[in-house]
């Protein structure tokens, strides 16, 4: 996890080590309900539930992946 603050705003990066999502999904992570194929568990809210918290707060939320090396969501705050 890293985090950035300027008199703007805050910038937050999660990034993980695993199998990466395939270029084909990584439009779709957003949406409510969705699953990546052979995915165990999951309701597939959590990433679509934390995009409209975080765009509530007039913020953005992004990811980006590679197959193999991993996923970064980042996410974007105005500061108060």
């Amino acid at each position: 996890i890293t985090c950035v603050v300027d008199a703007q705003q805050a910038v937050f990066s999660v990034t993980d080590r695993g199998e990466g999502i395939a270029e084909e999904h990584l439009h779709r992570v957003f949406e409510k309900f969705f699953q990546l194929p052979g995915a165990a568990g999951g309701t597939g809210l959590g990433l679509a539930i934390a995009k409209d918290f975080v765009e509530a707060q007039c913020g953005t939320m992004h990811v980006t992946s590679k197959i193999g090396v991993g996923t970064v969501f980042s996410f974007t705050l105005p500061v108060a």
